[in-house]
């Protein structure tokens, strides 16, 4: 068991914002937290329009697949992230719940994608600053 905290970012087709979000996370915290994604209804492959807006800053997300939302993975998760589901995350006692209401970057060009992106990064450094700060002095 691990003692770091775990996240689990969930979007319907887990092709666009929850992987940007997942990349963003583990970007910016590396192995401090552990990082998951999911879809209620997993699309064939990430969004090209997200890939290309997440390797504008440096984030490489090419290689990730669109997977299905798993109560495993909820149930391993401190922390689940929806992100226009809704109801199809199923909910445990003890999980704590989050929805960030973001635009669905389907179908969306890269200049669209890009303030997305940039929302998703500032989303992710408040969840760092609040369940994974670095050292003594992250509270000052």
């Amino acid at each position: 068991m691990s003692d770091k905290p775990s996240v689990l970012f969930v979007c319907v087709h887990n092709a666009g914002r929850s992987q940007m979000a997942a990349a963003w996370l583990t970007h910016l915290a590396g192995d401090r937290v552990e990082v998951r994604s999911a879809g209620s209804a997993p699309a064939d492959q990430v969004n090209p329009a997200a890939v290309e807006a997440m390797r504008e800053v440096g984030v490489d997300m090419s290689a990730e697949v669109p997977k299905i939302l798993t109560v495993e993975a909820v149930q391993a998760s401190d922390v689940c992230i929806t992100m226009g589901c809704g109801d199809t995350c199923p909910v445990f006692p003890g999980k704590r719940y989050l929805d960030w209401k973001l635009d669905d970057p389907a179908g969306q060009g890269v200049e669209a994608v890009r303030p997305i992106r940039d929302e998703i990064k500032k989303l992710v450094e408040g969840l760092i600053a609040d369940i994974a700060p670095e050292g003594p002095e992250a509270g000052a």
